[in-house]
C-alpha cells in the first residue's frame, strides 16, 4: 500500500504536466479539486485516510507519543504493565499510570486529537465519491467507511461520549457536533456497509476484505455485551472466513510471518532504512534501554501481574484463582544487581510468556540470556519493575523489520494486529460463553492453547533444552458457564498480553475497579512503593475525560464525562 503512495504521486504530477499553459497548476505539492474528482483521487485519499491508521500526522496536538496507533500506553492504565523508564521522563503519562488524570493531561488530548484525524480523512473520501458520477465507487466507498467505522469505534471504548461527525458535516465544515450519547448505531452502521459492499479478498495486504469487517462488526457487538450478534458474525468467520492460527506464536512479530493467515487487519508498518516515516513512530520509547542493542528507551515494561498469570499447574492449565496470591509471585530480581546471585523461576510456566516478557535468565529475543538490571533504564526507585516487552520488539537478525534513528529511538517495522485470528477466536469464545455455548468455548479456547502447546519454546543458552519447566495442556472440559467465563478472560490476557487490549477488555466486563484496585496492591509486593504512588482506580477512569482543549474549542457545545 504504501509503494501505492509513490505511484500515485507520480501519475498526479504526469497529469499536471500535460496542461498546456503552467500557470493554471496549482501551487507545487497541491492538487486542484478538479484533478481529485476521479478514482485516482479517491485512492490518493484513501491511502491518506489509512495512513492515519498509525496516530501519526503533520501538527499534533498533545502528546505525540499518545498518538499511537497499537494503544501501547492503554496497557500501563491496566494491570499489564508500567510506563517504564525513570518516572519523571514523560510525567505525563506517570500521571496517567498512578490514575491521577486531568482533563489537560496532554496523552488525553493526543490520543483524541488523532482518532479524528482519521474520521476527518475518512468522511473526505467519503464526500469525495459522493461528488463523482459514472464511476464505479463502491469499494472504495466500503474502505473509507470500514476505516471510519474503527476510529470512531477507537473514540467510542476510549472516551464514551463522543460527537460523530458525518461526511455531510465534513462537506460544510461543520465539526462542531455535540457529544449527547454512545455512537454505536453509526459505527454499526460503517461496518455492515463495509460488510455488504467489500470483497471477499483484497490484492494488497492490509486493505480490509468483507471477512475482516464481518470480525470487526462482531467485535463492536462484543464491546456492548450483545452477545448473540457478535457470537453469530464470529462463528461464521472462524468457521467459513480465510483465517487460520499459524503454528508458530512468534509468526505474528516478525516479519516473516506478516500478513499471514492469522493477520486479520493489522497496521502495516516498514522499516526502510534508519528512521523510516512508514515504522511505528509512536511507539519508539518502548525498546531497552541499553539492552543488547543499545536502543531507547526503556518505556513499556510488563507488570508482575502480567507474569504471574502465565503460572500453570502440574497439569499445565492456569492457575485462575491463585496465580496471584500472596508468596506465589514467579521469581524476579527486582532490587538486585546482575552480579549478584539469581536464579530464574523454577514452577510451571505458560511457554508464550518468554515471547511475551523478558525476564532475567532467560534468552531475550535471540539476544542472548536478559543479564539483568543492567538492561533496565530504571532504578529500584521508580515504579517500572524488572521486566522488558518482548512482542513489540524485532526478533535477533529480523532486519527487515529494524528502522533505528540517531538517539537510539527505533522506527520499528513490526506490524500491529488491530485483530489477529487469535483474538477473533477468544472473542468468539467469550460470546459462546454468554450464550452458554460452552461446546464451542472450549474448541476455540483450545484451538489457542494447543498452538501454544506445539510451537516451538524458548531454549536455554546451550540451546539444548527448554529455557524454563514449560507445562501447558488443552482444557478437558468447561463443566459450568462460571468456570468457562473465568478460563476464556485469563485465556485472551495470555495470548494477547502487551497487544493493547486488555483495558478495553476490562471495561467491557465491568470489574475494572475491582481488578486494578487489587493490581496495585498485589505489584506493590515487588514494586515496594508502588502502592504509595498509585491512587485508587475509581469508575470514572473507566473513560477517558473529553479534552479540556477540546470543550475550550467548541464554545462549551461538548460535556464532560462524569466524574472530572
Amino acid at each position: 500500500m504504501k509503494k501505492n503512495i509513490i505511484y500515485l504521486l507520480t501519475l498526479f504530477v504526469a497529469i499536471s504536466a500535460c496542461s498546456d499553459d503552467f500557470t493554471e497548476l496549482p501551487a507545487i505539492g497541491s492538487l486542484s479539486d478538479e484533478e481529485v474528482q476521479n478514482e485516482d483521487g479517491v485512492e490518493l485519499l484513501l491511502i491518506g485516510a489509512y495512513s492515519t491508521l498509525d496516530g501519526i500526522r503533520n501538527n499534533l496536538s498533545g502528546n505525540g507519543f499518545a498518538a499511537s496507533g497499537d494503544n501501547w500506553w492503554f496497557d500501563v492504565i491496566a494491570d499489564d504493565a508500567h510506563k517504564g523508564s525513570t518516572d519523571g521522563d514523560q510525567a505525563d503519562l506517570f500521571e496517567m499510570e498512578v490514575y491521577n488524570w486531568t482533563t489537560a493531561n496532554p496523552y488525553v488530548l493526543g490520543k483524541w486529537s488523532s482518532i479524528f484525524a482519521g474520521v476527518n480523512r475518512a468522511n473526505a473520501v467519503i464526500a469525495l465519491i459522493a461528488t463523482i458520477e459514472g464511476a464505479d465507487l463502491n469499494a472504495q466507498l466500503a474502505e473509507a467507511r470500514f476505516l471510519r467505522g474503527h476510529f470512531n469505534f477507537e473514540l467510542q471504548r476510549i472516551y464514551g461520549n463522543v460527537p460523530y461527525i458525518s461526511e455531510d458535516d465534513y462537506a460544510n465544515t461543520e465539526f462542531n457536533q455535540t457529544n449527547s450519547g454512545p455512537i454505536w448505531d453509526e459505527i454499526e452502521a460503517d461496518f455492515q456497509f463495509a460488510v455488504d459492499n467489500l470483497p471477499d479478498s483484497q490484492g494488497l495486504p492490509g486493505k480490509p476484505s468483507s471477512w475482516t469487517a464481518k470480525a470487526y462488526l462482531g467485535k463492536v457487538y462484543l464491546q456492548q455485551n450483545e452477545w448473540t450478534a457478535a457470537f453469530d458474525l464470529l462463528e461464521d468467520v472462524i468457521n467459513n472466513g480465510p483465517y487460520s492460527l499459524n503454528s508458530e506464536f512468534l509468526a505474528n512479530f516478525e516479519s516473516e510471518g506478516e500478513n499471514s493467515s492469522e493477520a486479520v487487519f493489522s497496521i502495516q508498518f516498514t522499516a526502510d532504512s534508519g528512521q523510516s516515516l512508514n515504522g511505528n513512530i509512536g511507539g519508539v520509547l518502548n525498546f531497552p534501554n541499553p539492552g543488547p542493542f543499545g536502543s531507547c528507551c526503556g518505556f513499556y515494561q510488563p507488570s508482575q501481574d502480567l507474569v504471574n498469570a502465565f503460572q500453570t499447574d502440574v497439569d499445565g492449565l492456569p492457575l485462575l484463582d491463585t496465580f496471584n496470591e500472596a508468596n506465589n509471585d514467579v521469581t524476579n530480581d527486582y532490587g538486585i544487581e546482575d552480579e549478584d546471585a539469581f536464579t530464574p523461576h523454577t514452577g510451571p510456566l505458560d511457554p508464550r510468556l518468554d515471547y511475551t516478557v523478558g525476564r532475567r535468565g532467560i534468552d531475550y529475543n535471540g539476544y542472548g540470556t536478559f543479564p539483568g538490571h543492567s538492561w533496565i533504564r530504571a532504578t529500584f526507585s521508580d515504579i517500572s519493575g524488572p521486566y522488558l516487552p518482548a512482542k513489540n520488539v524485532y526478533q535477533s537478525g529480523d532486519s527487515d523489520n529494524q528502522g533505528t534513528g540517531a538517539w537510539g529511538q527505533q522506527h520499528s517495522g513490526i506490524n500491529y494486529h488491530i485483530i489477529r485470528f487469535a483474538d477473533v477466536l477468544l472473542m468468539g469464545a467469550e460470546a459462546a460463553v454468554e450464550t452458554n455455548d460452552l461446546a464451542s468455548a472450549l474448541t476455540w479456547v483450545n484451538l489457542v492453547r494447543n498452538r501454544a502447546k506445539n510451537m516451538e519454546y524458548v531454549q536455554n543458552e546451550a540451546g539444548d533444552a527448554d529455557a524454563a519447566n514449560y507445562v501447558i495442556e488443552p482444557y478437558t472440559s468447561f463443566d459450568d458457564q462460571a468456570f468457562a467465563r473465568k478460563a476464556v478472560r485469563h485465556e485472551r490476557r495470555l495470548e494477547l498480553g502487551m497487544e493493547g487490549h486488555r483495558l478495553f477488555d476490562l471495561r467491557r466486563w465491568g470489574n475494572s475497579v475491582e481488578v486494578i484496585n487489587e493490581y496495585i496492591v498485589n505489584e506493590s509486593r515487588t514494586i515496594t512503593n508502588f502502592g504509595t504512588k498509585a491512587n485508587t482506580f475509581e469508575a470514572k477512569h473507566d473513560m477517558l475525560p473529553i479534552p479540556l482543549t477540546a470543550i475550550d474549542l467548541s464554545g462549551g457545545i461538548l460535556e464532560q464525562n462524569p466524574g472530572y
